[in-house]
């Protein structure tokens, strides 16, 4: 036990000896984004309220009625969906795109993927403006529960430094990772209840209840992103269907056992590949 822990105190003593670098390489990434962008921080709030209103036109015919608030439902997916894409996507290419500096002198070379990462987590927080915006526009009350949203937060951002380690050693070595990706996210993002909900795939049996389709089930026990998805809207608009979604406290120790999970594999990944990067990039 004493020999972990020391093992692990030395990894943290590691990682604040190159705090000052993560938060300039942070910086960096965020000014590049905006860089002579007339409008500038105001797109992260922009993107996301465009993004929901085409949402709302294009499938508020079909879903709207079964949804309450429904243009507050589809930001809520809607900003926690796009920080998982463009969180991932950058860290594809965290290490390529480092290869430069990473040939002439030592950096932990996670430094780079957990930047990528953080720097999408600050767009997701400057995104949340759009989110009250919505809110206010359709009087939805604001809730002391609205401050437990840190929640499913903070586990989809653990899950995303996870899964953005392994993508980003992965991708050293086999580049048609991007590709694959691309495609992957295009599927999740469709088997996300974003725009629809899981009472879509319920059947309503001769007692009145519910009954969950097969589909909704592998959503609930298989799908991180669902797992955060629904403990963000309960905690912002207390939104759930009984008898069809899983409660909260369940998705919440769900979510947190997948971005454990999901952490534990990228660190392993990427520990045991990391000496071979420089004979690939």
């Amino acid at each position: 036990m004493k020999k972990i822990w020391n093992r692990i105190k030395g990894w943290l003593m590691r990682f604040f000896r190159y705090w000052d670098l993560l938060v300039l390489l942070v910086q960096r990434d965020i000014k590049l984004k905006y860089r002579r962008s007339f409008l500038g921080y105001l797109w992260s709030i922009l993107t996301p309220l465009l993004s929901m209103a085409v949402m709302a036109i294009v499938f508020s015919k079909m879903f709207k009625r079964s949804i309450t608030n429904y243009p507050l439902y589809l930001i809520c997916g809607n900003i926690l969906f796009s920080f998982m894409r463009d969180s991932t996507n950058q860290a594809l290419n965290s290490v390529i795109g480092s290869s430069a500096l990473l040939k002439k002198t030592y950096v932990p070379k996670y430094i780079f993927t957990l930047s990528k990462v953080t720097s999408c987590m600050v767009n997701f927080v400057l995104s949340l403006g759009a989110l009250i915006i919505v809110m206010i526009a359709t009087g939805e009350p604001f809730r002391w529960m609205n401050l437990m949203a840190i929640i499913p937060i903070v586990e989809l951002y653990v899950f995303c430094v996870g899964l953005g380690l392994f993508l980003a050693a992965i991708t050293v070595f086999f580049r048609d990772v991007k590709n694959i990706w691309s495609v992957v996210t295009l599927a999740w993002m469709y088997l996300t209840p974003i725009f629809y909900s899981l009472e879509s795939f319920s059947e309503k049996g001769a007692n009145g209840k519910y009954t969950v389709s097969t589909l909704g089930i592998l959503e609930r026990r298989l799908n991180p992103m669902y797992m955060y998805i629904q403990q963000f809207r309960y905690f912002i608009m207390q939104y759930h269907i009984d008898l069809v979604e899983a409660p909260w406290d369940v998705l919440m120790w769900r979510g947190a056992l997948c971005a454990g999970l999901m952490l534990i594999v990228g660190l392993l990944t990427f520990n045991a590949t990391k000496n071979k990067f420089i004979l690939y990039i």
